[in-house]
């Protein structure tokens, strides 16, 4: 029985919201977080989130506070969980609100007792929530935002829209001009920049060659643009084949910036050229004009929701296939998406005064 569709919501004044833990997913999460906000405007929010997904949250008018969730050390095994219910049981929340589907995202507020839980009933956890959304099959089916804000049917709410919220403070953009000009790149104004890496697996990377070839012909044709070479730790080899395919102009940011640097990086993007991966949403939760390649994943659930998002993929009879990693020879998906399929839409987005709807 849901009990809260009969309260005031002036009445909760502490919500903890459970972020996923993907870079991607917690981006696709913010107008959840907006939509509680919008819902309950007394109550102070607390976003739980693990360490690496953290900084979506940074500066979010959503969000008032983040707690960190580190599973790797002072929350690791049976102590650590101990350890994070105490945590969360210091702040006497009132709602917790689970955007993970894990039995565990649902077990650690059940034992910090936090009186009111939201989220799908799925992995067997129905009994430790006191508000179930059913799980069906249409709901699995719906883009990953919608599956978010479908949360909110265990309390008879609507959502706030579907727009993606991410927030650059000036001295974020500040920096982001700073990194830039440390790496000998004299324009700030507009860079090129492409993501070849992918974090869920090998699969969703189309080829570095192919990266590298994009790249030498867009400098060829707009050689005022400098490239940048985005990804994360352990991809720098990656970042230093391309950029030394390239040549001069090409910056490897591979590793050696931190998520917020990123971010505020992306912003500076005339285009953005990416996998399906966490820095594809956030080039969409910021309007920035992008290039999204696609091959074993399904673009109905994650495409990335920016209106100035362009999708590249071609068809074949195994994909989506959903997996991390593809047989050798058998990687036809991305082998399908030509380096003159993504370069001549690239250079139509480059093209001045170009307008994207």
């Amino acid at each position: 029985m849901n009990h809260l569709k009969t309260i005031n919501p002036h009445t909760i004044r502490r919500i903890l919201i459970r972020a996923p833990n993907w870079v991607g997913d917690a981006v696709m999460s913010t107008p959840l977080a907006r939509a509680v906000r919008r819902h309950f405007p007394s109550a102070g929010i607390t976003v739980l989130a693990k360490p690496w997904v953290a900084a979506v949250f940074e500066h979010s008018p959503d969000v008032d506070h983040i707690l960190p969730y580190d599973s790797r050390s002072r929350h690791a095994g049976l102590r650590g969980m101990r350890r994070l219910c105490r945590d969360i049981r210091q702040h006497r929340f009132d709602l917790a609100v689970l955007a993970p589907n894990s039995f565990g995202s649902a077990l650690v507020p059940w034992l910090a007792g936090i009186p009111l839980r939201l989220g799908y009933d799925t992995d067997g956890r129905g009994i430790l929530l006191t508000h179930r959304v059913r799980m069906t099959k249409e709901k699995k089916q719906r883009h990953q935002i919608d599956y978010y804000l479908g949360i909110l049917d265990g309390l008879s709410l609507p959502a706030s829209g579907s727009d993606l919220t991410l927030s650059i403070p000036p001295a974020e953009q500040d920096r982001a001009r700073e990194i830039l000009e440390q790496n000998g790149t004299e324009r700030t104004d507009g860079i090129i920049g492409i993501n070849p890496g992918a974090a869920y697996g090998t699969a969703k990377r189309w080829f570095p060659e192919r990266y590298a070839e994009l790249c030498r012909k867009l400098r060829s044709d707009f050689p005022d643009m400098p490239v940048a070479v985005f990804g994360g730790p352990g991809e720098e080899s990656l970042g230093e084949t391309i950029c030394g395919s390239v040549g001069d102009g090409c910056i490897n940011l591979c590793g050696r910036t931190s998520l917020r640097e990123a971010m505020a990086l992306i912003r500076q993007c005339r285009l953005f050229v990416t996998n399906d991966s966490g820095l594809m949403h956030i080039a969409a939760a910021l309007d920035v004009p992008q290039i999204a390649i696609f091959g074993p994943t399904d673009h109905t659930t994650t495409s990335p929701a920016g209106r100035r998002s362009h999708i590249i993929r071609v068809e074949v009879p195994c994909s989506p296939c959903l997996e991390r990693e593809c047989p050798p020879g058998h990687h036809r998906c991305m082998d399908a998406v030509s380096v003159t399929l993504v370069y001549e839409k690239a250079k139509t987005l480059l093209q001045p005064h170009h307008e994207t709807s």
